[in-house]
């Protein structure tokens, strides 16, 4: 995991933020954390669902599958507020191209 300075100085694109499916239980703090509306939540399609640990199938089920989205990933500059934000500390930044 890469946390960059809180700064958004990288490039659009040069980040991408991962969420933990098993970890995040889409309370949503991500959403308003991010100046560049990178993040959404919502329901976690089946699919995605049933391949989680039996725990982690528990605990998502007891939060009403919601879990947070990135669509606008290629948006993100990295600050790190979404690391910041999220209590279950669901979500890290990984690099996806070179600076």
């Amino acid at each position: 995991m890469t946390l960059p300075t809180a700064d958004c100085r990288a490039a659009p694109g040069e980040f991408a933020p991962r969420v933990d499916r098993a970890r995040c239980e889409g309370k949503a703090a991500c959403v308003p954390a991010c100046p560049y509306g990178v993040f959404s939540v919502g329901t976690m399609a089946d699919a995605d669902f049933h391949a989680l640990p039996l725990f982690a199938r528990l605990k998502v089920w007891a939060h009403g599958k919601q879990t947070a989205f990135t669509p606008n990933a290629d948006a993100c500059r990295a600050c790190g507020r979404c690391v910041a934000a999220c209590p279950e500390k669901a979500i890290s930044l990984e690099r996806v191209r070179p600076a």
